[in-house]
């Protein structure tokens, strides 16, 4: 018998309906002789619900608390599924993410899984159960309630079929496989049939939602057989393994982009060993990521750079800076929102040159000023104004020969516009 994880996500399970139907699945599966394993989100709009609830009572609640309040929506939801399997005269289990034996670091929010000792979970499969797991959570040594952060359950699903030596991962969605770029802005996108982990890992980095990163670096890391399938048809979806079989004449496999940039430059730095070092490393100090890095030219002894971090960086990045400015004295630092950043991303371009020069004549045929660069073997990434995105995308989707005759539905068959 071969043992299944199946990861359903909010939208999947977010009306009665649609629990039913990912009831109906998890029990074929099950009838198809195979032990199954579910990790669940919580419904719909759940968790916004409750944070949206906690701010009307603390605009800044207490990250423990946030913590005890936001795995409620996980548990809702396995304890309903498990009820609906009941009724289809099946049975299952629910467990919260600690009973599942996930222990975590002692970090809330955004805490990474340390250790999974899933014996309950395969108590529950040989008395015939399936297993269904609270999603996004767990607990840390000392007992305390901690979550995974954004894509806790994509990446609580991988972490358990690693656990439990599973023969597949599968992750279901609202689309039924990855694409070459988001469907919902070019309609003629690409379903990819196999991808590897390291192109799948770029995208995610680089803005792709399908999958979070964390969970496809620990898919890679223990070699778990993932597919990203639809939770609304029976379409096979996309195969992430080790290696991808590059498809006869493409050599970019996506295109992702990143709504979620700001851009920050400080002017006039001194041109001496160790002033990139101590701005940072304070930044880091922070836990600010920072992303794309630039610096211009040096003048009369003087330098200036950008670089790129997160929306919801960006006041904590410039406080860091002014703090450091007594150790690194700097004429002034500005900062630009309203930017986005495209990215290609493909196997083939390291043996093919030319790859990022058809990106830069794409862009500027457009209209468009690159305002960043970054690249690496198998990527190539641009910050651009935000404005243009959709045109820019589709129109490098059309030049790196991705475009295909089929138009891509998102969603479910009662989602129909």
């Amino acid at each position: 018998m071969s043992l299944i994880v199946m990861k359903f996500g909010g939208s999947s399970v977010g009306t009665t309906e649609r629990m039913q139907r990912v009831a109906q699945r998890i029990v074929k599966k099950k009838l198809q002789g195979h032990r199954v394993v579910v990790v669940v989100s919580a419904m719909g709009d759940t968790t916004d619900d409750l944070i949206d609830k906690s701010l009307e009572l603390n605009d800044q609640p207490p990250a423990r608390e946030m913590d005890m309040l936001l795995t409620t929506g996980e548990q809702i939801s396995v304890a309903l599924l498990s009820m609906t399997i009941h009724k289809l005269g099946h049975a299952a289990k629910s467990f919260t993410g600690w009973q599942a034996g996930i222990v975590t670091e002692a970090l809330h929010a955004k805490a990474r899984i340390s250790d999974i000792t899933p014996t309950r979970l395969f108590a529950a499969l040989d008395d015939g159960n399936v297993a269904i797991v609270a999603g996004f959570q767990g607990m840390t040594d000392e007992g305390e309630i901690t979550t995974l952060g954004r894509g806790g359950s994509d990446t609580t699903a991988v972490a358990l079929a690693a656990a439990l030596q599973a023969d597949v991962c599968e992750i279901y969605t609202d689309v039924d496989g990855i694409y070459s770029t988001d469907p919902r802005v070019v309609k003629c996108a690409r379903k990819l049939d196999v991808i590897s982990y390291d192109e799948m890992l770029e995208l995610a980095h680089l803005g792709a939602a399908v999958l979070h990163p964390r969970a496809v670096e620990y898919a890679k890391h223990n070699k778990v057989n993932l597919v990203v399938r639809s939770s609304f048809t029976q379409n096979e979806g996309t195969l992430v393994r080790e290696e991808a079989a590059m498809e006869q004449g493409v050599v970019v496999s996506g295109i992702a982009f990143d709504k979620n940039v700001a851009r920050i430059s400080i002017l006039g730095v001194e041109d001496e060993p160790g002033v990139l070092a101590k701005i940072f490393g304070a930044l880091a100090n922070e836990g600010i990521d920072v992303d794309i890095i630039v610096q211009s030219g040096v003048a009369n002894g003087k330098a200036d750079f950008s670089f790129t971090v997160s929306l919801a960086d960006r006041g904590r990045a410039l406080d860091v800076i002014e703090n450091v400015r007594i150790q690194v004295p700097y004429n002034e630092s500005t900062y630009e929102e309203g930017l986005v950043k495209v990215s290609i991303v493909g196997a083939g371009m390291v043996s093919n040159p030319g790859v990022a020069a058809k990106m830069f004549d794409v862009i500027s045929k457009a209209g468009v000023s690159i305002k960043m660069v970054s690249t690496s073997e198998i990527k190539c990434s641009c910050v651009i104004a935000a404005e243009p995105l959709q045109d820019v995308v589709r129109a490098l989707h059309t030049a790196y020969g991705l475009d295909t005759a089929d138009s891509v539905f998102v969603g479910g068959p009662q989602d129909r516009r």
